[in-house]
């Protein structure tokens, strides 16, 4: 049922009507009950009357005799000739006789409100069921007074309800018949009075929503002359003027979103209370933001940046133009180009923010910077003790026989760290430049593991070390560069291997998991400091950097491994507390039958990165 204007109008005047024949059924009830009663009472009232001319003679010093008993009966029959239920009841509530029900199967009534009120009133009524015949019944008690200094008895008549229930059923029956029969006649004349009526109405409303949604196109007359077809022609010259007023707006706005959208600075107008008026996605980016901020709040609780704000509110007061370089955050660091001018639209005076982020910009200068720095360094020592050696032994060492084998045997042990530093460098020249050849081959996960621990575990007895292999079986087949992914799971060993003191454990295990192998490589070893754990994947970054060059490392390994890893697909992670070891984690897809079948086909050079 579509709930428009008919049907509300229908819904409220059959509630209302019910309303008003809910009211009239409950007090017509309510009179023909009470009239009932009165009624009732008043025929009660006068079986009493002749009862009362003529009570029955019996003493009530003593219990009646059987013969008086038969005629107390007889004289409660003949007076349930008018209809009504007769009962005696002696002053302790025994009952005597009942026209209706045995004497001798029927409590004592002392304690019904009619007998006790008949007693001390002379006369008692009430409504209300009967436990003896189990129905409703309007009970009228009388006293009857004997000969002086005996008790008096109680003459108890009663009539049932039935006739009431029965009458007042008829009455609701009619009542609803009749009010039903009124509705479905007034609900048809409405019908067809309000056809014609909501058609025209729903017109309307159609019209204005093809006018929210954009279609003005006129409705058309209905000539009939009266409110609704001037309000017709009133919408439509409404329509055609919005029409022109959005066409002209949508232009300028489109023209102004195209030109902020595609803009990747954030751009941001606030007004004179510091109150945000426009902010492009740009700024909404830059800021990290899921959506633009709302207009009319406060720039303050969208930048909560200090230098930022400053510099609005240094052009706000009346510089022309701001610029400043500002930096943000504390772990994750972000570097921004601000530029803040005075904008002033008629009487209107604000800011207009640009935010350039330069924080890719500032980070390439100082990985510059430190690569430079790092790679100095690391020429530097070794070049330095060639050096020095050398001319010691040009000096006069050669002649030296004692030192002279020492001191060659120092120089050929930096210049094999010259060569494997330049070799590290060479193969991270060619990952940046896309140029390092993967040839993926299936690879059994277990065999591979073991290959690649067997070769370590002289050195891991000889610094008293125990290495364990947890590989589970059924384990899927790679699809990897087996020569790439030796060097990664390599790496990892010999770095376990050096900072793992004697007596330590290092376990290797594999599992899978969503579709990938995990590896692992866990020990015992010193751990690695929450603040160091970030950047251990970073070029020349060693959290112990005196003992790492001490054991020849060049503090590429881990950078490389992660190059590699990358390289499969894959991702490399660790977990470590200091003092109590570390885990470090590889993943690199299983072997997909479908693409194992493609690589087949297209040879291993299409699978060259």
């Amino acid at each position: 049922m579509r709930r428009n204007l008919f049907w509300k109008l229908a819904l409220t005047f059959f509630g209302l009507l019910a309303a008003v024949l809910l009211t009239a059924s409950l007090f017509a009830e309510r009179a023909l009950r009470r009239d009932y009663q009165r009624t009732g009472f008043s025929q009660l009232a006068a079986v009493a009357h002749v009862a009362l001319a003529r009570p029955p003679k019996l003493p009530v010093s003593s219990p009646p005799s059987p013969e008086e008993k038969a005629a107390l009966l007889a004289w409660t029959r003949e007076l349930a000739a008018s209809g009504a239920r007769v009962t005696v009841i002696a002053a302790d509530g025994t009952v005597l006789a009942d026209s209706q029900s045995d004497t001798s199967t029927m409590e004592n009534h002392a304690g019904r409100p009619e007998v006790r009120d008949a007693l001390r009133f002379a006369e008692g009524k009430s409504v209300r069921h009967s436990v003896t015949i189990g129905r409703d019944l309007l009970y009228l008690a009388v006293r009857a007074d004997g000969p002086p200094g005996s008790e008096p008895l109680v003459l108890r008549f009663a009539l049932p309800l039935e006739t009431v229930d029965q009458a007042l059923i008829s009455f609701h029956r009619s009542l609803w018949l009749f009010s039903i029969v009124i509705l479905l006649l007034a609900f048809a004349a409405a019908l067809l009075v309000s056809r014609g009526l909501t058609h025209r109405i729903e017109r309307l409303r159609e019209f204005s929503r093809r006018v929210a949604e954009g279609d003005f196109r006129p409705i058309a007359a209905d000539r009939s002359g009266d409110a609704l077809d001037a309000l017709g022609a009133s919408l439509n010259q409404t329509a055609a003027r919005l029409d022109a007023t959005i066409r002209s707006l949508t232009e300028e706005r489109n023209l102004s979103s195209a030109i902020l959208d595609s803009m990747v600075e954030g751009v941001v107008v606030v007004d004179a209370a510091e109150r945000i008026v426009f902010a492009n996605r740009g700024f909404a980016s830059i800021l990290e933001l899921d959506v633009p901020p709302q207009p009319g709040r406060a720039l303050v609780e969208v930048v909560r940046q200090a230098e930022m704000c400053e510099a609005v509110r240094a052009v706000l007061k009346g510089e022309p133009r701001v610029e400043a370089e500002i930096a943000t955050g504390t772990l994750r660091q972000r570097h921004f180009a601000a530029t803040v001018a005075s904008v002033r639209a008629g009487e209107t005076a604000g800011a207009v923010l640009v935010l350039h982020d330069i924080t890719e910009l500032r980070g390439l200068e100082r990985v510059r910077r430190d690569f430079v720095a790092n790679v100095s360094h690391e020429f530097k020592t070794p070049l330095t003790a060639i050096q020095g050696f050398a001319e010691t032994l040009l000096s006069g060492a050669m002649d030296d026989a004692e030192n002279r084998r020492r001191f060659v045997q120092i120089i050929l042990e930096h210049a094999q760290r010259l060569a494997r530093l330049t070799d590290d460098l060479l193969k991270l020249s060619r990952m940046d430049a896309d140029r390092l050849d993967l040839e993926f081959q299936p690879l059994a996960v277990a065999g591979f593991v073991e290959s690649c621990v067997e070769s370590l575990r002289r050195r891991a007895l000889e610094k008293d070390l125990r290495i364990t292999v947890r590989i589970p079986a059924g384990l899927p087949d790679l699809a990897a560069d087996r020569r790439r992914l030796r060097d990664v799971l390599q790496n990892l060993l010999d770095n376990s291997l050096q900072y793992t003191p004697p007596g330590g454990l290092i376990e290797v295990s594999a599992a899978l998991e969503n579709g990938e192998i995990v590896f692992t490589v866990a020990d015992t070893g010193i751990g690695i400091p929450e603040s160091d754990q970030p950047r251990i994947f970073e070029r020349f970054y060693r959290v112990d950097a005196a003992r790492s060059r001490e054991a020849g490392g060049t503090g590429l390994g881990l950078s490389i491994a992660k190059h590699l890893v990358e390289a499969h697909h894959g991702r490399i992670w660790v977990e470590s507390e200091l003092g109590r070891g570390s885990r470090f984690h590889f993943s690199v897809p299983i072997r997909q039958p479908e693409q194992e079948a493609a690589r087949t086909l297209a040879g291993g050079d299409a699978l060259a990165r």
